[in-house]
């Protein structure tokens, strides 16, 4: 894929996720506010339902009790009827319409304990007033004899009962300005406000605690709740006994300590199915760019191996036709010595090319497990002084060396021996061709606990940090740029992993940049 192109899919993908993420964010976010307007609403609902309610029954235990008092009372100090009429005549019909309405006033004496209120004086004056209104049809009708006539009636309506409304609220009007001087917690009790708010919050849908509080002209008096603490930003509140003029000394204030718990609640399976699906689909992206970063990561890799094979088969193909052309030449396929000396080097050439291809191969079947592995008793010390004896004259031919310290007390291993001979050797072949100069190499033996651990120590390149992390990758090699100094195709060390593993060993690495490597293999004793 081409590097642009990649990036610039990266990015696209990178801002379309961002902006899936602020989306959700900003959904998440209106929603806690809707409903933190919607639960205002509602508690505000709740609590004038709540105030009017305890002013209501203030007015009806007023009323309860004049009725009572007047009951008790028996006889009237003074009796008033007014009576107010209107006579009207229809000349096309000779009807008559006589319209009547008489207010009957009552005196009692009741005694000032009526109002729970000793400033008042000894006797408070209540009169009550009932309305009776008549309404009469007559019909004008002439005697025979045409001179005299007589009415007579047509129709009778008769209502009696209390006044007006507004004759209804001046009395309220009275009991209102009396109550004002009763002390607030006489008018209204703690458990009737708690009754009354939680029972007007549940019908409403809204089933959580809260904490309220009376106050006075911005003062709390002793109707509050324990933990009640003023708080400007999260009070609810409702003016309390409002006189005629809209005027209330009183407030009621509410709030919920749990407000923020309550309203996330509300949202709450909403929020984690959108954060659900936002989990589902960072997953999903971010297996996109893996995949596709490690499909360029492939990519390159296997780049790098073609031009490393080529580069290998290149040689050992050009020596043997060299060696091919000189063989043909007449001056010296008669000499004997040079002819054996060049079918010799096209069989190394030859042989060279095999063990690479048998290399592929061998990983290939590894990780198709169709490589059949016995194992057997072997001793790892015979193994590694086999390993060495593969590559010593190429350390020598170099004037480097190889140094044994096989100090493990028990050395026997369940193993392959030719698979296992042949980690041994990847591992020495890796340190002679990664050493600038001679190459010097320790291999170290040791037993710990019930298993044997084998170190190879050289002294050459080192490897950095970021390499060491995948030197056991398949193809995977350190990139020198267009220099192949280094032969090889990032399959010796993969190799030596998967042979490891199958042996239920470890294998891992150590090493710093220009200071050299260290390789162990660790496997279980028998």
């Amino acid at each position: 894929m081409n590097k642009r192109l990649f990036v610039l899919l990266v990015v696209l993908m990178s801002l379309s996720l961002i902006g899936l993420i602020f989306v959700q964010s900003f959904w998440i976010k209106k929603s806690v506010e809707n409903k933190e307007e919607q639960f205002s609403n509602v508690v505000s609902e709740a609590l004038n339902s709540v105030t009017n309610q305890i002013e209501e029954r203030e007015k009806k235990n007023y009323y309860d009790r004049y009725l009572y008092a007047k009951d008790s009372i028996g006889e009237l100090k003074e009796t008033h009827f007014r009576n107010f009429f209107f006579i009207d005549r229809d000349v096309n019909s000779n009807e008559i319409l006589l319209y009547e309405h008489g207010i009957l006033e009552e005196d009692y004496g009741i005694s000032s304990t009526f109002f729970d209120n000793g400033e008042v004086g000894d006797t408070t004056f209540i009169k009550n007033y009932t309305s009776k209104r008549t309404t009469s049809i007559f019909r004008e009708d002439l005697n025979i004899d045409g001179k005299g006539y007589r009415l007579t009636p047509i129709q009778r309506l008769e209502k009696i009962g209390g006044l007006r409304d507004i004759d209804k609220y001046a009395v309220e009007d009275l009991f209102t300005n009396y109550a004002k001087r009763v002390p607030i917690h006489k008018r209204v009790s703690k458990q009737e406000i708690e009754l009354l708010v939680q029972r007007e919050l549940a019908d409403r849908g809204v089933d959580i605690a809260f904490e309220y509080g009376v106050y006075s002209n911005g003062l709390p008096t002793k109707l509050k709740s324990r933990k009640f603490k003023y708080s400007e930003a999260n009070i609810y509140k409702s003016p309390l006994f409002t006189d005629f003029d809209g005027i209330s000394n009183f407030d009621l204030l509410v709030s919920f300590p749990k407000k923020k718990r309550f309203l996330v609640q509300s949202i709450l399976g909403l929020a984690l199915l959108s954060l659900l699906f936002t989990l589902i689909i960072v997953i999903a992206y971010s297996g996109a760019i893996y995949q596709l970063i490690r499909q360029k990561q492939i990519s390159e890799i296997k780049s790098d191996f073609i031009n490393n094979m080529t580069h290998e088969f290149k040689t050992p193909i050009a020596t043997i036709n060299l060696a091919v052309e000189a063989i043909r030449n007449p001056k010296i396929i008669g000499d004997q010595e040079k002819v054996s000396r060049y079918l010799q080097m096209i069989r190394d050439e030859n042989k060279r090319m095999h063990a690479q291809v048998e290399n592929v191969l061998r990983i290939s079947k590894l990780e198709k497990n169709q490589l059949d592995i016995s194992k057997d008793r072997v001793d790892a010390h015979d193994i590694i002084n086999d390993a060495i004896t593969h590559v010593e004259l190429i350390v020598q031919d170099r004037g480097g060396y190889i140094e044994t310290h096989l100090d493990a007390q028990r050395s026997e291993v369940l193993a392959n021996e030719m698979h296992f001979t042949n980690v041994i050797v990847n591992i020495l072949d890796n340190a002679i061709k990664y050493s600038n100069d001679a190459p010097k190499i320790d291999v170290f033996t040791e037993v710990v606990k019930n298993s044997i651990l084998i170190k190879v120590q050289d002294q050459g390149a080192g490897m950095s940090k970021a390499v060491l992390k995948r030197v056991f990758e398949k193809f995977y090699r350190e990139h020198t740029g267009d220099i192949h100094n280094v032969k090889g195709h990032g399959l010796g060390l993969a190799y030596v992993k998967k042979i490891v593993d199958d042996h239920q060993g470890e294998v891992y690495a150590e090493s710093e940049k220009d200071k050299g490597s260290t390789f162990y293999i660790k496997l279980p004793l028998i």
